[in-house]
């Protein structure tokens, strides 16, 4: 089934300008705040959740008017399964706090798991090896890759006839329109009382405290949220995590399909690229395949994956190139390769109706987290799983503080100290929209 969605609501919520509330919380930036998150992409906003969950007042800061970072530049692909390690424990927390959001702030969600595009025999190699290492139904009675031949995925995915050898399901995936539920859930926050400071930067951060462009304002607890800019705000931290950009190329596209896209579809250049997949045995053998058959799109360290939106675009990417600045300049040649294996893989004329580029934290680890002053918490998903992660992480550490404790992230860190400058995202805007039912019961 395809769920219903309103896109001129949908660009109206995107140019919307700063509420009532955030008009309000600019005359009062002085006063004390239980918490308050610098930084209002999907981590900030994550915090904020935790916060006012627990009752406490909560202010978040950010020199943005609009959520316009990595938190909207993105798939809307929630990638539950092909996470490991602390990605997995983070995202097993959030997808329960997507499920909640969709349902409290009112907007378009789908339950309808990810599918598996395999091209190559040791593609579904690899996917067997993860299925038998998951057997735990740590989410319900289904398992989490359920392999399905090239029939049962054709009849899932528009894909070109004999475009694949098979693939997979992974059912407790989930997929947003990444424009939409952001604004939502800010919208969310403040019918709760959660107030928006925007257009403000920060210069420093310490106990209790936290100077703006405004000027100071007293906090019982901070959260650092600013996902790249962690290196302007607390450079030594960044550098001791080895902390720089990735930028990325990604399209919106509409084409004749021969079918919807029911949910976000994946092809082996994904499974060599998420931590579950990449960390079987059997991903070196699709790797020296793939970089051998194409270095073109290797050399663009492609993740080549799907989704498409209720109105029946369909997002196409993505690219990666890593430094300490991304230049804004797109190689149009990049752009060309996506649209190209979008016609082999789908065998559809694609028009691009959109172009960005996004940009995020890569680093050393996964995540940024420390306690840099007592009450001063870092939160920073520092690769290209913020969607996935950020709202479990968020509730993991900031919430496991405010509770009086001690995430388990935090275990092996040392307090640091502190240092200045600026933040990331935030916006406005409403519209309603229902989750939509897995593929399968």
């Amino acid at each position: 089934m395809t769920a219903t969605h309103d896109t001129a609501h949908g660009a109206a919520r995107h140019s919307a300008a700063p509420t009532a509330a955030s008009t309000a919380a600019a005359g009062h930036a002085a006063a004390p705040h239980d918490v308050v998150v610098v930084g209002s992409g999907i981590v900030g906003l994550g915090a904020a959740l935790a916060a006012v969950d627990r009752g406490l007042s909560v202010l978040v800061v950010d020199r943005s008017p609009v959520i316009g970072g990595s938190t909207v530049r993105n798939f809307g692909h929630l990638c539950l399964t092909p996470q490991s390690g602390e990605a997995r424990r983070h995202a097993l927390a959030a997808r329960e706090l997507w499920l909640r959001l969709a349902r409290d702030a009112g907007f378009w969600l789908s339950r309808r798991g990810t599918l598996v595009a395999a091209r190559h025999v040791d593609e579904l190699d690899l996917l067997d090896e993860l299925a038998l290492a998951r057997t735990d139904r740590v989410l319900g009675d289904r398992p989490e890759i359920e392999r399905i031949d090239a029939a049962e995925l054709s009849s899932l995915a528009p894909v070109a006839p004999g475009a694949v050898v098979g693939g997979a399901l992974l059912p407790y995936d989930l997929q947003v329109d990444p424009r939409e539920a952001a604004d939502a859930i800010r919208r969310h926050l403040e019918t709760r009382g959660v107030r928006f400071l925007t257009r403000t930067s920060v210069g420093s951060v310490t106990s209790g405290r936290v100077e703006t462009s405004r000027g100071p304002i007293d906090a019982g607890t901070v959260v650092v949220a600013t996902n790249h800019d962690l290196d302007q705000l607390l450079p030594d931290l960044a550098d001791r995590h080895a902390l720089e950009r990735c930028g990325l190329d990604m399209l919106r596209v509409r084409a004749d399909l021969v079918r919807p896209l029911v949910a976000p579809l994946l092809t082996g250049w994904s499974l060599i690229r998420y931590s579950a997949f990449a960390g079987t045995g059997a991903a070196d053998a699709v790797r020296s395949r793939l970089h051998a058959e194409r270095p073109d799109l290797a050399a663009m360290d492609l993740n080549q994956m799907y989704t498409q939106l209720p109105d029946g675009s369909v997002i196409v990417g993505d690219s990666h190139r890593k430094g300490a600045a991304i230049a804004p300049f797109q190689d149009e040649r990049i752009a060309d390769a996506f649209l190209d294996e979008f016609r082999v893989l789908f065998g559809a004329e694609p028009v691009v109706t959109e172009r960005w580029q996004g940009v995020y934290a890569s680093g050393r680890d996964e995540f940024v987290v420390d306690e840099v002053a007592p009450g001063v918490l870092v939160t920073v998903v520092s690769t290209g799983i913020g969607m996935t992660t950020g709202l479990g992480l968020a509730e993991h550490v900031v919430g496991a503080h405010l509770d009086g404790g001690r995430d388990r992230a935090l275990d092996t860190l040392a307090p640091t100290s502190t240092v200045h400058s600026p933040v990331t995202s935030a916006v406005t805007s409403p519209v309603p929209s229902p989750l939509t039912e897995s593929l399968t019961a």
